[in-house]
């Protein structure tokens, strides 16, 4: 898998409750973690027994050889990460209640440039996926028209975004994987099953849409299938969309029915959340495989 997207450096607090400003709460636990959406698909997908690299901006900082340093610990290939003259690395803070639920906030740079001219479209020939987010739509539109013109499959996360930037991508996307809030942001449509059915009309391969607790769906043979998430105390959501790409993305690859990857895809998501620390929470394959039994 090439995951192309934003790469952050993140810093999660866990607490009991997130309480309405102004506010102080004392954390529980804390951990800082390298990430993204892209980023953390990647780290799922090679977690659970694929290879993946990564293609994303970091910044002329310090911060940028900690991020190649957290890739390589994970066995992700780094040479995809770009240092931008000037700019700062991207970072954030979440906060997670003890429901699991959280609060996001990201910085990235505004002033850091957005051309795509440096991606090494030619490696995509050894690629078997492109996987991209929609933080950087610039970058996913180059590597989205170079996988189609080398054959190579192409799924994209089309999570909440400006209109204009979903309508551009995921066109281009072979499995057009929406969460449920990023596919009302594509269609206006609050029905998963009416708005999965419109996208289909316009798309000739796989749509879907990820719905957290609710499992996935997807449209096969003009109905609507589903696969549901296991039944779990969650802990933390976060990242959990992104282990379900990156999870997808690989069973897909193996050669797994749609039902088949859509299920350890879902179970690989829930068991995710039932641990702190976002990414860090994906299970690993014996695990999924037990869960799946």
């Amino acid at each position: 898998m090439v995951a192309l997207g934003a790469i952050c450096t993140t810093a999660i607090f866990q607490v009991d409750r997130i309480e309405a400003a102004p506010a102080k709460v004392m954390a529980s636990q804390r951990c800082t973690v390298v990430d993204g959406m892209a980023v953390s698909a990647a780290c799922a997908f090679q977690k659970l027994g694929g290879q993946a690299q990564v293609w994303a901006r970091v910044g002329e900082d310090a911060e940028a050889q900690a991020m190649r340093q957290a890739l390589a610990q994970e066995g992700v290939n780094d040479r995809g990460l770009h240092t931008v003259a000037g700019a700062r690395s991207s970072h954030a803070a979440v906060i997670v209640d003890a429901k699991g639920q959280r609060l996001v906030v990201p910085f990235h740079d505004p002033q850091v440039d957005a051309s795509p001219d440096w991606l090494p479209l030619h490696e995509l020939a050894q690629a078997d996926i492109l996987h991209c987010d929609v933080r950087w739509p610039e970058g996913a539109l180059a590597a989205l028209h170079a996988a189609r013109q080398r054959g190579v499959r192409t799924m994209v996360d089309g999570d909440v975004a400006p209109q204009e930037v979903l309508q551009s991508l995921m066109p281009l996307a072979d499995y057009a994987v929406f969460s449920d809030a990023g596919l009302r942001a594509y269609t206006g449509l609050h029905d998963v099953h009416e708005a999965l059915l419109q996208v289909a009309q316009r798309h000739s391969l796989h749509v879907g849409a990820s719905c957290g607790e609710d499992g996935y769906y997807w449209v096969q043979d003009g109905g609507i299938a589903h696969a549901p998430a296991l039944a779990i105390q969650a802990v933390d959501t976060l990242a959990a969309g992104d282990v379900f790409h990156g999870a997808l993305a690989l069973a897909i690859l193996e050669g797994q029915t749609m039902a088949q990857a859509a299920r350890f895809a879902c179970v690989a998501a829930s068991l995710k959340c039932t641990q702190f620390g976002g990414r860090l929470g994906c299970p690993t394959r014996d695990e999924v495989l037990r869960a799946l039994q």
